[in-house]
């Protein structure tokens, strides 16, 4: 009875417009009021503690590292970097694309925002060049949800909160599948431009390549200080969130010289409204999760599941579809704070390892962002691209396919997750 009460509740106010921290806490006080027990001062004490996590900190750091990046030149420098070695190549541009979203995913760790800087650096010179829109703004799309997953990652952080976890090493845990969707994608890209008839661009000089990559190096540095110091026990990740803006900061006033107070400004303005919404869902996910808890609510899924909990790899491809098809309606986030809660559970009876359940679950809600009806990073791609959305799944098919794919052979091979993280770790 308390399952469907508290996923009757979250629809039902999800579905007349309420927003979602809002809806969660509406399914809170639908808990409460099933158990009996309704109480605000409970509420409020929760809502606060929900927010009060020093590992939360580095999430503001993290935004604002990647907004700092993106007013003082060093995700302009990266492209440029990414121009030069791939550029000259059949289809150039879409490496260019895959190579600036890895690099760029190493540096932020927001798919919305990675996207945001693919599509308005790169769609012009694409179209330029002869390239299909449609298939351009799907490979930008495709690529910008590598962000959450190769560290530093919001995503990684949020889990890793919700279900205590080492946020450390569910970051080095996500190197080498974030790696692979990269591949994926350029085999897919590759396969799709060899059936097509563009004309590369000139091969920059020796002289040239050399200066792009000398002034972009102050910017491709930063991933191995935060890969480097986590691995080698250095700092934390919510210390490597602060080392990561202020180096940004840095670079941008002292090195590129490009920041202005404006841009800076406008840097921790964005990346504290950011901030503001993710906290806000985080506190209000926080509660409904306490009382999930008390409810008993992951134990009744369980029992639900108590034929798969003996099959691992089955649970595993169920427990995907359910994290997919969420990630198609909902956001990024609260598919994390509202699904964590319940799932994790369930994985711990089933006897999975909980960092490799955690890169799954990121890499399938990911991939949600770029499924319609919603996805957030289409959305957002289509209105920097000024495309159709239409148009933006069209194009984004043959890249979701390949990004599928990828999760299936992680669920099917767990040790493609397991081994590398143990190197790294």
């Amino acid at each position: 009875m308390t399952v469907l009460v508290f996923i009757g509740s979250l629809i039902g106010a999800m579905s007349i417009g309420m927003p979602i921290a809002f809806a969660l806490l509406v399914c809170a006080m639908a808990i409460m009021l099933q158990m009996d027990n309704l109480n605000a001062q409970i509420l409020a004490q929760k809502l606060i503690d929900g927010a009060d996590s020093y590992p939360l900190m580095a999430i503001p750091f993290f935004l604002l590292a990647g907004e700092l990046m993106n007013a003082g030149g060093l995700s302009r420098r990266i492209v440029n970097a990414a121009m030069c070695l791939f550029g000259h190549m059949r289809g150039g541009l879409g490496y260019v694309v895959i190579g600036t979203g890895v690099a760029l995913a190493s540096l932020s760790g927001s798919a919305i925002a990675d996207t945001a800087t693919l599509a308005v650096m790169l769609t012009p010179l694409m179209r330029q060049a002869g390239y299909r829109v449609d298939r351009s703004c799907g490979l930008m799309a495709a690529t910008g949800i590598i962000a959450p997953i190769i560290p530093p990652s919001v995503g990684f952080i949020l889990l890793g909160v919700t279900a205590n976890l080492s946020i450390t090493k569910l970051f080095l845990a996500g190197i080498f599948p974030g790696l692979m969707m990269g591949l994926a994608l350029t085999i897919a890209w590759w396969w799709l431009c060899s059936r097509d008839d563009l004309v590369p661009m000139p091969k920059k000089s020796r002289a040239e390549t050399w200066r792009v990559l000398r002034g972009a190096g102050w910017a491709l540095v930063l991933p191995a200080i935060i890969v480097g110091g986590l691995k080698f026990g250095a700092f934390t990740p919510t210390e490597a969130g602060v080392v990561a803006a202020a180096y940004a900061l840095v670079i941008s006033v002292a090195v590129y010289r490009e920041l202005s107070l404006a841009g800076l400004y406008a840097a921790l303005l964005g990346a504290g409204k950011m901030t503001a919404v993710i906290m806000i869902l985080v506190a209000a996910s926080m509660v409904s999760a306490w009382l999930i808890t008390v409810a008993n609510v992951p134990m009744q899924v369980a029992a639900l599941m108590q034929g798969l909990i003996q099959t691992p790899m089955l649970l595993m491809l169920v427990i995907v579809a359910v994290i997919f098809v969420v990630g198609m309606v909902l956001d990024f986030t609260p598919s994390i704070l509202i699904l964590v809660p319940v799932l994790m559970p369930v994985i711990t009876l089933a006897g999975i390892d909980p960092i490799y359940f955690g890169v799954i679950f990121i890499m399938a809600a990911a991939i949600g962002m770029i499924t319609p009806p919603v996805g957030a990073v289409l959305n957002t791609v289509c209105g920097v691209s000024r495309i159709s959305m239409e148009q933006a799944v069209r194009g984004v098919l043959p890249f979701l396919f390949a990004e599928i794919c990828v999760l299936l052979l992680l669920v099917l091979f767990p040790a493609l997750v397991k081994v590398p993280a143990a190197w790294f770790h």
